[in-house]
Protein backbone atom coordinates (compact mmCIF):
# COMPACT_ATOMS: atom_id res chain seq x y z
CA UNK A 1 0.00 0.00 0.00
CA UNK A 2 1.50 3.33 -1.08
CA UNK A 3 1.74 6.41 1.06
CA UNK A 4 -1.59 8.28 0.99
CA UNK A 5 -2.35 11.89 1.88
CA UNK A 6 -4.18 12.13 5.20
CA UNK A 7 -7.84 13.15 4.90
CA UNK A 8 -8.87 15.93 7.31
CA UNK A 9 -12.36 15.61 8.81
CA UNK A 10 -14.36 17.91 11.08
CA UNK A 11 -15.92 15.81 13.84
CA UNK A 12 -17.86 18.57 15.59
CA UNK A 13 -21.19 17.56 14.03
CA UNK A 14 -20.88 13.92 13.08
CA UNK A 15 -19.96 12.18 16.33
CA UNK A 16 -19.66 8.41 16.36
CA UNK A 17 -21.35 7.95 13.00
CA UNK A 18 -18.70 9.99 11.23
CA UNK A 19 -15.90 8.08 12.96
CA UNK A 20 -17.38 4.66 12.05
CA UNK A 21 -17.88 5.64 8.40
CA UNK A 22 -14.35 7.05 8.22
CA UNK A 23 -12.89 3.85 9.69
CA UNK A 24 -14.76 1.67 7.18
CA UNK A 25 -13.73 3.84 4.25
CA UNK A 26 -10.13 4.07 5.43
CA UNK A 27 -9.89 0.28 5.62
CA UNK A 28 -11.40 -0.10 2.14
CA UNK A 29 -9.48 2.65 0.35
CA UNK A 30 -6.21 2.52 2.26
CA UNK A 31 -6.45 6.26 2.91
CA UNK A 32 -5.53 7.55 6.41
CA UNK A 33 -7.55 10.25 8.12
CA UNK A 34 -7.43 12.69 11.02
CA UNK A 35 -10.67 13.64 12.76
CA UNK A 36 -10.57 16.86 14.78
CA UNK A 37 -13.17 18.30 17.12
CA UNK A 38 -14.76 14.91 17.80
CA UNK A 39 -18.05 15.45 19.63
CA UNK A 40 -16.92 18.82 21.03
CA UNK A 41 -20.56 19.94 21.20
CA UNK A 42 -21.78 16.79 22.97
CA UNK A 43 -22.03 15.95 26.65
CA UNK A 44 -19.68 14.40 27.59
CA UNK A 45 -17.39 15.52 24.74
CA UNK A 46 -14.73 13.55 22.93
CA UNK A 47 -14.20 9.86 22.30
CA UNK A 48 -16.45 7.53 24.30
CA UNK A 49 -15.81 3.85 25.15
CA UNK A 50 -18.07 2.61 22.31
CA UNK A 51 -16.12 4.71 19.80
CA UNK A 52 -12.84 3.43 21.18
CA UNK A 53 -14.10 -0.12 20.60
CA UNK A 54 -14.63 0.70 16.91
CA UNK A 55 -11.06 1.99 16.61
CA UNK A 56 -9.74 -1.15 18.27
CA UNK A 57 -11.87 -3.28 15.96
CA UNK A 58 -10.46 -1.54 12.88
CA UNK A 59 -6.95 -2.10 14.20
CA UNK A 60 -7.69 -5.76 14.91
CA UNK A 61 -8.86 -6.69 11.41
CA UNK A 62 -6.11 -4.78 9.61
CA UNK A 63 -3.10 -4.21 11.81
CA UNK A 64 -3.71 -0.48 11.33
CA UNK A 65 -2.54 2.17 13.78
CA UNK A 66 -4.45 4.94 15.55
CA UNK A 67 -3.50 8.07 17.47
CA UNK A 68 -5.53 9.71 20.22
CA UNK A 69 -7.34 6.44 20.96
CA UNK A 70 -8.36 7.21 24.53
CA UNK A 71 -11.63 8.13 26.20
CA UNK A 72 -12.21 11.89 26.11
CA UNK A 73 -9.88 12.60 23.19
CA UNK A 74 -11.28 15.11 20.67
CA UNK A 75 -8.72 14.32 17.94
CA UNK A 76 -8.22 10.89 16.42
CA UNK A 77 -6.04 9.72 13.55
CA UNK A 78 -6.08 6.34 11.85
CA UNK A 79 -3.63 4.84 9.39
CA UNK A 80 -4.93 1.57 7.93
CA UNK A 81 -3.19 -1.59 6.79
CA UNK A 82 -4.65 -4.28 4.50
CA UNK A 83 -7.66 -6.05 6.00
CA UNK A 84 -7.05 -9.70 6.85
CA UNK A 85 -9.96 -12.14 6.34
CA UNK A 86 -10.59 -14.49 9.23
CA UNK A 87 -12.48 -14.97 12.50
CA UNK A 88 -12.59 -12.08 14.99
CA UNK A 89 -14.06 -11.71 18.47
CA UNK A 90 -14.54 -8.10 19.61
CA UNK A 91 -15.82 -6.61 22.86
CA UNK A 92 -17.88 -3.41 22.90
CA UNK A 93 -18.24 -3.11 26.65
CA UNK A 94 -21.51 -3.12 28.55
CA UNK A 95 -23.54 -0.41 26.82
CA UNK A 96 -21.82 -0.23 23.42
CA UNK A 97 -23.76 -1.17 20.27
CA UNK A 98 -22.67 -4.50 18.81
CA UNK A 99 -24.78 -3.76 15.73
CA UNK A 100 -22.94 -0.53 14.92
CA UNK A 101 -19.53 -2.16 15.26
CA UNK A 102 -20.67 -5.04 13.06
CA UNK A 103 -21.82 -2.60 10.36
CA UNK A 104 -18.55 -0.66 10.61
CA UNK A 105 -16.39 -3.72 9.85
CA UNK A 106 -18.82 -5.63 7.62
CA UNK A 107 -17.93 -3.97 4.29
CA UNK A 108 -14.12 -4.03 4.75
CA UNK A 109 -14.21 -7.72 5.62
CA UNK A 110 -16.56 -8.61 2.75
CA UNK A 111 -14.37 -6.79 0.23
CA UNK A 112 -11.25 -8.46 1.65
CA UNK A 113 -12.68 -11.94 1.17
CA UNK A 114 -15.04 -12.46 4.09
CA UNK A 115 -14.69 -13.72 7.62
CA UNK A 116 -16.49 -14.44 10.85
CA UNK A 117 -17.22 -11.52 13.16
CA UNK A 118 -18.46 -12.04 16.70
CA UNK A 119 -19.27 -8.90 18.68
CA UNK A 120 -20.17 -8.72 22.37
CA UNK A 121 -22.10 -5.75 23.69
CA UNK A 122 -25.58 -4.30 23.37
CA UNK A 123 -27.80 -5.85 20.68
CA UNK A 124 -31.09 -4.06 21.48
CA UNK A 125 -30.26 -0.46 22.34
CA UNK A 126 -31.73 3.00 21.69
CA UNK A 127 -30.09 5.08 18.94
CA UNK A 128 -28.73 2.07 17.07
CA UNK A 129 -30.10 -0.75 14.88
CA UNK A 130 -31.63 -3.45 17.06
CA UNK A 131 -30.75 -6.99 16.05
CA UNK A 132 -34.04 -7.68 14.19
CA UNK A 133 -33.56 -4.56 12.08
CA UNK A 134 -30.05 -5.70 11.24
CA UNK A 135 -31.17 -9.15 10.10
CA UNK A 136 -34.60 -8.48 8.60
CA UNK A 137 -34.22 -5.04 7.00
CA UNK A 138 -30.61 -3.91 6.59
CA UNK A 139 -28.99 -7.17 5.49
CA UNK A 140 -31.55 -8.10 2.78
CA UNK A 141 -31.21 -4.59 1.35
CA UNK A 142 -27.40 -4.58 1.12
CA UNK A 143 -27.59 -7.97 -0.62
CA UNK A 144 -28.72 -6.01 -3.70
CA UNK A 145 -25.19 -4.59 -3.76
CA UNK A 146 -23.52 -7.98 -3.58
CA UNK A 147 -22.94 -8.17 0.19
CA UNK A 148 -24.09 -11.28 2.04
CA UNK A 149 -23.82 -12.70 5.54
CA UNK A 150 -25.59 -15.09 7.87
CA UNK A 151 -26.41 -13.65 11.29
CA UNK A 152 -26.98 -15.35 14.62
CA UNK A 153 -28.03 -13.86 17.95
CA UNK A 154 -26.23 -15.73 20.73
CA UNK A 155 -27.47 -13.55 23.61
CA UNK A 156 -29.56 -10.40 23.65
CA UNK A 157 -28.03 -7.39 25.37
CA UNK A 158 -30.18 -4.53 26.72
CA UNK A 159 -29.22 -1.20 28.26
CA UNK A 160 -27.45 -0.66 30.62
CA UNK A 161 -25.78 -4.05 31.13
CA UNK A 162 -25.29 -5.02 27.52
CA UNK A 163 -23.84 -8.52 27.78
CA UNK A 164 -25.24 -9.54 24.42
CA UNK A 165 -23.51 -11.33 21.57
CA UNK A 166 -24.13 -11.53 17.84
CA UNK A 167 -22.21 -13.48 15.24
CA UNK A 168 -22.01 -12.96 11.51
CA UNK A 169 -20.40 -15.16 8.88
CA UNK A 170 -19.55 -12.66 6.15
CA UNK A 171 -19.29 -13.90 2.56
CA UNK A 172 -16.92 -12.41 -0.01
CA UNK A 173 -18.67 -9.65 -1.93
CA UNK A 174 -19.96 -10.44 -5.41
CA UNK A 175 -20.48 -8.14 -8.38
CA UNK A 176 -23.83 -6.33 -8.04
CA UNK A 177 -26.12 -4.87 -10.70
CA UNK A 178 -24.87 -1.70 -12.36
CA UNK A 179 -27.86 0.43 -11.41
CA UNK A 180 -30.28 0.31 -8.49
CA UNK A 181 -33.47 2.34 -8.42
CA UNK A 182 -36.14 2.43 -5.72
CA UNK A 183 -38.32 5.45 -6.45
CA UNK A 184 -41.34 4.09 -4.55
CA UNK A 185 -42.16 1.42 -2.01
CA UNK A 186 -45.29 0.20 -3.81
CA UNK A 187 -48.35 -1.38 -2.23
CA UNK A 188 -48.32 -2.48 1.40
CA UNK A 189 -48.55 -6.28 1.33
CA UNK A 190 -48.05 -7.48 4.90
CA UNK A 191 -47.41 -6.21 8.42
CA UNK A 192 -46.02 -8.49 11.14
CA UNK A 193 -45.60 -7.54 14.80
CA UNK A 194 -42.97 -9.52 16.68
CA UNK A 195 -42.75 -9.09 20.44
CA UNK A 196 -39.77 -10.42 22.39
CA UNK A 197 -38.75 -10.45 26.02
CA UNK A 198 -35.52 -11.56 27.60
CA UNK A 199 -35.25 -12.12 31.33
CA UNK A 200 -38.90 -11.05 31.81
CA UNK A 201 -42.17 -13.00 32.19
CA UNK A 202 -43.67 -14.19 28.85
CA UNK A 203 -46.92 -12.33 29.57
CA UNK A 204 -45.00 -9.08 29.05
CA UNK A 205 -44.33 -10.10 25.44
CA UNK A 206 -47.99 -10.97 24.97
CA UNK A 207 -49.04 -7.61 26.39
CA UNK A 208 -46.64 -5.74 24.10
CA UNK A 209 -48.03 -7.64 21.13
CA UNK A 210 -51.69 -6.97 21.98
CA UNK A 211 -51.02 -3.28 22.48
CA UNK A 212 -49.19 -2.94 19.17
CA UNK A 213 -51.90 -4.82 17.24
CA UNK A 214 -54.58 -2.64 18.81
CA UNK A 215 -52.70 0.58 18.03
CA UNK A 216 -52.23 -0.52 14.41
CA UNK A 217 -55.90 -1.41 14.09
CA UNK A 218 -56.80 2.10 15.21
CA UNK A 219 -54.84 3.30 12.17
CA UNK A 220 -56.75 0.94 9.90
CA UNK A 221 -53.88 -1.55 9.55
CA UNK A 222 -54.31 -5.23 10.34
CA UNK A 223 -51.23 -7.22 11.26
CA UNK A 224 -50.08 -10.70 12.17
CA UNK A 225 -48.46 -11.16 15.57
CA UNK A 226 -45.96 -13.48 17.21
CA UNK A 227 -44.34 -13.55 20.66
CA UNK A 228 -40.91 -14.97 21.31
CA UNK A 229 -38.31 -15.24 24.04
CA UNK A 230 -34.76 -13.97 23.73
CA UNK A 231 -31.72 -15.69 25.23
CA UNK A 232 -30.01 -13.43 27.75
CA UNK A 233 -27.28 -13.61 30.37
CA UNK A 234 -27.41 -10.78 32.90
CA UNK A 235 -29.52 -8.15 31.10
CA UNK A 236 -33.29 -8.04 30.64
CA UNK A 237 -35.72 -6.15 28.47
CA UNK A 238 -38.36 -6.27 25.78
CA UNK A 239 -38.66 -5.41 22.09
CA UNK A 240 -41.56 -4.70 19.76
CA UNK A 241 -40.71 -4.83 16.08
CA UNK A 242 -43.16 -3.83 13.35
CA UNK A 243 -42.07 -5.27 10.01
CA UNK A 244 -43.79 -3.94 6.90
CA UNK A 245 -43.40 -5.63 3.51
CA UNK A 246 -44.19 -3.49 0.51
CA UNK A 247 -44.25 -4.32 -3.17
CA UNK A 248 -40.70 -3.00 -3.73
CA UNK A 249 -39.12 -2.59 -0.30
CA UNK A 250 -39.33 -3.58 3.36
CA UNK A 251 -39.21 -1.36 6.45
CA UNK A 252 -38.87 -2.03 10.17
CA UNK A 253 -39.69 -0.06 13.31
CA UNK A 254 -38.49 -0.78 16.84
CA UNK A 255 -39.85 -0.06 20.29
CA UNK A 256 -37.72 -0.98 23.32
CA UNK A 257 -38.97 -1.80 26.79
CA UNK A 258 -36.57 -0.10 29.16
CA UNK A 259 -36.02 -1.25 32.71
CA UNK A 260 -38.25 1.46 34.20
CA UNK A 261 -40.60 1.67 31.22
CA UNK A 262 -43.95 0.13 30.38
CA UNK A 263 -44.98 -2.26 27.59
CA UNK A 264 -47.38 0.41 26.33
CA UNK A 265 -44.46 2.74 25.58
CA UNK A 266 -42.51 0.11 23.62
CA UNK A 267 -45.54 -0.86 21.54
CA UNK A 268 -46.54 2.74 20.87
CA UNK A 269 -43.02 3.76 19.87
CA UNK A 270 -42.85 1.09 17.17
CA UNK A 271 -46.34 1.86 15.87
CA UNK A 272 -45.76 5.62 15.87
CA UNK A 273 -42.54 5.21 13.88
CA UNK A 274 -44.42 3.07 11.37
CA UNK A 275 -47.16 5.68 11.17
CA UNK A 276 -44.66 8.45 10.42
CA UNK A 277 -43.19 6.36 7.63
CA UNK A 278 -46.61 5.66 6.12
CA UNK A 279 -47.33 9.39 6.09
CA UNK A 280 -44.29 9.94 3.86
CA UNK A 281 -43.85 8.89 0.22
CA UNK A 282 -40.37 7.43 0.82
CA UNK A 283 -39.38 3.98 -0.39
CA UNK A 284 -36.90 3.56 2.50
CA UNK A 285 -37.31 4.45 6.16
CA UNK A 286 -35.05 7.22 7.42
CA UNK A 287 -32.49 4.86 8.98
CA UNK A 288 -32.18 2.58 5.96
CA UNK A 289 -31.98 5.61 3.68
CA UNK A 290 -28.89 6.70 5.60
CA UNK A 291 -27.32 3.24 5.87
CA UNK A 292 -27.73 2.33 2.19
CA UNK A 293 -25.57 5.29 1.15
CA UNK A 294 -22.43 3.30 1.94
CA UNK A 295 -22.80 0.42 -0.55
CA UNK A 296 -24.33 2.83 -3.08
CA UNK A 297 -21.19 4.98 -2.86
CA UNK A 298 -18.91 1.94 -3.21
CA UNK A 299 -20.79 1.00 -6.37
CA UNK A 300 -20.59 4.54 -7.77
CA UNK A 301 -16.86 4.68 -7.03
CA UNK A 302 -16.20 1.48 -8.96
CA UNK A 303 -15.20 -0.46 -5.84
CA UNK A 304 -17.69 -3.28 -6.53
CA UNK A 305 -16.77 -4.02 -10.15
CA UNK A 306 -19.16 -3.83 -13.09
CA UNK A 307 -19.47 -1.36 -15.92
CA UNK A 308 -21.82 1.52 -16.69
CA UNK A 309 -22.78 4.62 -14.79
CA UNK A 310 -23.23 2.82 -11.44
CA UNK A 311 -25.93 5.18 -10.18
CA UNK A 312 -28.32 4.46 -7.29
CA UNK A 313 -31.56 6.41 -6.91
CA UNK A 314 -34.06 5.97 -4.11
CA UNK A 315 -36.52 7.97 -2.05
CA UNK A 316 -36.31 8.28 1.72
CA UNK A 317 -38.79 9.01 4.47
CA UNK A 318 -36.90 12.21 5.23
CA UNK A 319 -33.44 13.64 4.68
CA UNK A 320 -31.87 13.58 8.13
CA UNK A 321 -28.77 15.19 9.57
CA UNK A 322 -27.24 11.72 9.79
CA UNK A 323 -27.73 11.22 6.06
CA UNK A 324 -26.07 14.56 5.27
CA UNK A 325 -23.12 13.78 7.55
CA UNK A 326 -22.73 10.35 5.99
CA UNK A 327 -22.78 11.87 2.49
CA UNK A 328 -20.06 14.33 3.46
CA UNK A 329 -17.60 11.68 4.65
CA UNK A 330 -18.32 9.41 1.67
CA UNK A 331 -17.50 12.28 -0.69
CA UNK A 332 -14.26 12.93 1.22
CA UNK A 333 -12.97 9.39 0.61
CA UNK A 334 -14.54 8.41 -2.71
CA UNK A 335 -15.02 10.09 -6.12
CA UNK A 336 -18.80 10.21 -5.71
CA UNK A 337 -21.54 12.79 -5.40
CA UNK A 338 -24.60 12.38 -3.16
CA UNK A 339 -27.52 14.60 -4.14
CA UNK A 340 -30.80 15.08 -2.28
CA UNK A 341 -33.94 16.76 -3.60
CA UNK A 342 -36.56 18.44 -1.45
CA UNK A 343 -38.91 15.56 -2.18
CA UNK A 344 -36.58 13.02 -0.56
CA UNK A 345 -35.05 11.63 -3.77
CA UNK A 346 -31.44 10.60 -3.22
CA UNK A 347 -28.96 10.02 -6.02
CA UNK A 348 -25.53 8.47 -5.47
CA UNK A 349 -23.41 8.73 -8.61
CA UNK A 350 -19.80 8.93 -9.77
CA UNK A 351 -18.62 12.50 -9.26
CA UNK A 352 -18.01 13.01 -12.98
CA UNK A 353 -21.41 11.60 -14.00
CA UNK A 354 -23.24 13.57 -11.30
CA UNK A 355 -21.80 16.86 -12.56
CA UNK A 356 -23.23 16.19 -16.03
CA UNK A 357 -26.56 14.59 -15.17
CA UNK A 358 -29.82 16.54 -14.78
CA UNK A 359 -31.32 16.75 -11.28
CA UNK A 360 -33.12 13.53 -10.27
CA UNK A 361 -36.90 13.61 -10.28
CA UNK A 362 -39.14 11.73 -7.84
Amino acid sequence: MGEEVEIALDGSEGGGQLLRAALSLSLITGRPFRLRGLRVNRTPPGLRPQHLACLRGAEAISGGHSEGAQVGSDEVAFRPAPVKPGPYLLEMGTAGSASLLFQCLFYPLALAGGGELTVRGGTHLPQSPAYPYLGWIWLPTVEAYGFRASLQLIHAGFYPEGAGELRGVISPSVEPPERLSLPSRGTLQEVVVTSWVGGLPPEVAERQSRLAISALRERGIYAQAETLRLPTTRSSGGVVFVRAQFENTAAGFTGLLERTGKPEAAAQAAVDAFGHFMASPGALDEHLGDQILFPAALLAAGRLGGQGDAVSRFTVERVTGHLKTHARVLEAFLPVKVSASGEGMIEVAPASAASQAPPPRP
